[in-house]
């Protein structure tokens, strides 16, 4: 299932800007594919390092900041709730216990996960990773994230290119081929005719009782 480059332009990009460019220009700003089996990774602002916000990026950022806002008000009074309602707490707690067995059964091996290098709003380059079928960080669904070096939350990813996967794919192993079966021996055959005849005297012996 190959996948054609080019930035993301519906919802997670928000369409295109001043100091964007489609797909089809990919050339130009440096969006490149690299392959896994039938995947095609994709490339967005690169060499990050050089990378300049667009108008995009500005709004982008301002509208996570603004989900963040919302986010605390909603935590904030979830918790007061839950400190004046013990059962309440309880069943949240229980919750969350559950969603983190849920994620933990969702685990990946190492060779399923792809690396990637990614400039948040904030300027800084972080790693992160997403399973090795989506095409880019944001078709996995992070848009914002903590920057691990400045601290800021909700910072979105605004540039990003693979890194290659976690782990090496296991080498394929062949079935096991089973064994022939063992062809019998002469004394095996004189011995099972013997046992053939001693059935036949049998029954004949039998049938004239």
């Amino acid at each position: 299932m190959a996948v054609s480059a080019g930035a993301p332009s519906v919802g997670d990009r928000g369409g295109l800007e001043e100091g964007e460019v489609a797909a089809d220009d990919a050339g130009k700003d440096g969006e490149q594919d690299q392959e896994r089996d039938e995947v095609q990774y994709r490339n967005s602002g690169v060499p990050l390092e050089e990378y300049e916000l667009t108008r995009g990026d500005h709004r982008r950022q301002k509208q996570s900041e603004e989900i963040s806002e919302w986010d605390r008000r909603q935590t904030e009074e979830d918790d007061a709730k839950c400190r004046a309602d013990p059962e309440r707490a309880e069943r949240r707690r229980q919750a969350f216990k559950n969603v983190a067995k849920l994620m933990q059964s969702f685990k990946k091996a190492d060779h399923e996960i792809m690396r990637w290098r990614v400039r948040l709003y904030c300027g800084h380059i972080i790693e992160t990773q997403a399973h090795y079928t989506y095409t880019d960080p944001l078709s996995a669904g992070s848009y914002g994230r903590r920057c691990s070096e400045c601290g800021e939350d909700r910072q979105t990813i605004v540039a990003f290119e693979p890194i290659g996967l976690r782990g090496e794919p296991p080498e394929p192993t062949e079935p096991k081929r089973s064994s022939p079966p063992k062809k019998p021996t002469r004394a095996d055959l004189e011995r099972r005719v013997k046992t053939l005849e001693k059935e036949n005297e049998r029954l004949r012996a039998k049938l004239s009782g």
